[in-house]
């Protein structure tokens, strides 16, 4: 990264190369951990979608062992290539654009003034996250949609589609009066991510401010004297405490999102899903497994986003 791609023109905004570069580890960042997760996230969205009615276990243990013995290899990747792809393409808008709209927004409210307070700031990360969670959705809908379809459709049970991506997509696409593709779930995917993105960066860059903070406090080290190693440990670590608060916030559309893709529920409004399901479960089912799986995501998003700026040569965050 050269000092000319970091200096800042009209509008804030710094060399179109800097984005693109944010842009690629945010590929990076989620392409590979969501892909690499993919076994936890089919045996949790089958416990939120099934378990109630008893055709599904609701713990994770028992989950995975069930798929291992009734689809074996096959049933513990279902759905990792849209998941690659949409959450790839998720990762693109949601890190390359909250810089963009971080350099946005601190210019046009003056970046003395936002950066000499800890509220203003967290105001700033806010609201860059949350505008850029906004694209990043639209990009991620679609293959979402079919992710979940794959996923929560037991064997032998009616709605089936493909488990390969384009003609998964096709299907969904063919039937898209019942399964309301490509965008159907948008509006409950928004209600998820947006508060998620939001906790996910204030959460994280809050954190860091701290760890830093009371290194210095403690030990007399600033960030400069610590090896990139150091570093970027420490990004994991703030990266996975910010993800557990990212789950627990977000669980009850994530629930939603799970039970609309099983077919008794296609034509329900998702306040009716929401009421049948009841409080408790709309907000603890699938909890315990979604913390570990969103923590070390995040954890790892963070890591594998810093590691790809330090190599690219501007920070470790």
């Amino acid at each position: 990264m050269t000092a000319k791609e970091m200096e800042r023109g009209a509008f804030g905004l710094r060399a179109p190369s800097y984005y693109a570069k944010c842009m690629f580890g945010g590929i990076m960042a989620c392409g590979f951990t969501h892909a690499s997760v993919v076994t936890l996230d089919v045996a949790k969205c089958r416990a939120q979608a099934h378990s109630k009615a008893g055709r599904w276990p609701s713990g994770l243990i028992p989950g995975i062992r069930k798929i291992a013995a009734t689809e074996g290899a096959a049933g513990m990747r279902v759905g990792w290539v849209p998941t690659f792809f949409g959450y790839g393409a998720q990762g693109l808008f949601k890190f390359g654009l909250n810089e963009f709209f971080k350099d946005i927004y601190s210019n046009a409210l003056g970046e003395e003034w936002v950066l000499s307070s800890k509220g203003r700031k967290m105001a700033l990360w806010a609201a860059a996250s949350g505008s850029a969670e906004i694209f990043a959705d639209i990009a991620l809908c679609p293959f979402e949609m079919t992710k979940v379809k794959m996923q929560v459709t037991l064997p032998g049970q009616e709605g089936a589609i493909p488990h390969k991506l384009l003609p998964g997509m096709r299907a969904m696409a063919a039937n898209a009066a019942e399964t309301k593709f490509p965008f159907g779930s948008l509006t409950p995917l928004w209600g998820r991510q947006v508060p998620y993105t939001m906790i996910k960066f204030v959460g994280f860059y809050l954190t860091a401010e701290t760890v830093y903070d009371q290194i210095e406090k403690r030990y007399g080290y600033t960030a400069k004297d610590l090896s990139a190693t150091t570093k970027l440990g420490i990004t994991f670590g703030c990266g996975y405490w910010a993800g557990i608060f990212c789950a627990i916030a977000t669980q009850p559309m994530d629930n939603l999102v799970s039970m609309k893709g099983i077919p008794e529920n296609r034509n329900k409004p998702w306040g009716q899903m929401a009421s049948e399901m009841g409080t408790m479960n709309l907000f603890t089912k699938g909890l315990g497994t979604r913390i570990i799986m969103i923590g070390t995501l995040t954890g790892l998003q963070w890591w594998i986003y810093g590691t790809t700026k330090y190599y690219m040569g501007f920070g470790t965050q």
